[in-house]
């Protein structure tokens, strides 16, 4: 099977939706039902339809179905000298994992942010030692650690 890789855009809300979904349900499943599928098919709809700072691509098989979904905001701080990207869900489905979908994503992540002048692109990794694996597929293709995320909930 042939996979192309696209920039998503709001007739993609439905593929984006769902591989979000997937992700959460594998990530974090005793938590998963506060994020139902067609909230995120919403959600994706709304932010890909918006002139915002999130952007979506997809990696898409010959029969169409998304095999993975990578999303993007723009962020910016002092210390990174301004702007930069963050990769905030990056799914690849697991029948298509160790085919190169995921690094596939990241070079055109990579090269979407160049074209805006990021300097660097970051991510949050999951935790250790549960998810080791996909903190070293991140490690093997260049990312380096710059410590934990946190979440503070505040509606």
């Amino acid at each position: 099977m042939s996979i192309t890789i696209r920039q998503a855009n709001v007739d993609d809300a439905v593929l984006v939706g769902n591989a979000v979904t997937d992700l959460i349900h594998e990530l974090f499943p005793e938590v998963a039902a506060k994020y139902p599928r067609e909230k995120l098919v919403k959600t994706a709809s709304e932010l890909l339809a918006e002139d915002s700072s999130v952007w979506a691509f997809i990696a898409v098989g010959d029969d169409g179905q998304a095999v993975g979904v990578i999303t993007l905001n723009e962020c910016a701080a002092i210390s990174a000298g301004g702007n930069f990207g963050e990769i905030y869900e990056l799914y690849v489905s697991p029948e298509h994992r160790s085919e190169g979908v995921g690094l596939e994503l990241i070079n055109v992540a990579a090269e979407f942010g160049r074209s805006r002048g990021w300097p660097s692109l970051e991510v949050g990794a999951p935790d250790v030692p549960r998810w080791q694996r996909t903190v070293d597929f991140y490690l093997t293709n260049g990312f380096t650690e710059i410590g934990p995320r946190m979440e503070l909930l505040i509606n």
